[in-house]
């Protein structure tokens, strides 16, 4: 089911009401899709010496997201549990630290499609060549190229969407 805006209104209203303070630096970003809520945060940069490398700040960035991933985990399900029972999505997890993002605990949803044979062609091309081990993770691989490469797009897209769904909400018998 699509959320609307003022569901995803209160969705981050109530994350920035329950989460504990000082967990991020600034508001969590939430995305929402028909089955998970993503929510992921901005942790404080380590503090190195000037004369760190770049190899040194990254894996105390890593031991920086395993400390805060492990003594979050508790509350963090807690949260998950409410966000559950309240919206009816499962609820993702992530971080970030000085450019580096990692999500953890989202879900991998199966999605089903038909395929022409054009098309199971291109999948199976990416299979033989060792790209993928699967038709299911050579589409998945195409996906998120897609989104790579067209991400401009892909945003205008959803804000196109997002002002049609507003303009629907707003219309009569809303």
């Amino acid at each position: 089911m699509r959320m609307t805006e003022q569901d995803r209104e209160q969705l981050s209203a109530w994350l920035a009401g329950g989460l504990p303070d000082g967990w991020f630096t600034a508001p969590p970003s939430v995305t929402t899709d028909r089955e998970e809520v993503l929510v992921v945060g901005q942790l404080p940069d380590v503090e190195l010496g000037d004369d760190a490398t770049d190899a040194a700040r990254h894996t105390a960035r890593e031991a920086r997201i395993s400390r805060w991933r492990e003594e979050t985990r508790e509350r963090r399900m807690e949260v998950a549990d409410d966000v559950e029972r309240r919206f009816g999505r499962k609820v993702a997890w992530g971080v970030e630290i000085g450019g580096l993002r990692r999500v953890f605990t989202n879900l991998a949803v199966p999605v089903m499609t038909r395929l022409r044979q054009d098309d199971r062609l291109v999948l199976d091309t990416l299979v033989d060549a060792g790209v993928a081990r699967s038709r299911s993770e050579a589409l998945a691989w195409c996906v998120r190229l897609v989104g790579r490469n067209e991400a401009d797009w892909i945003t205008q897209l959803r804000g196109a969407m997002e002002a049609v769904a507003k303009v629907r909400d707003e219309g009569p018998g809303a």
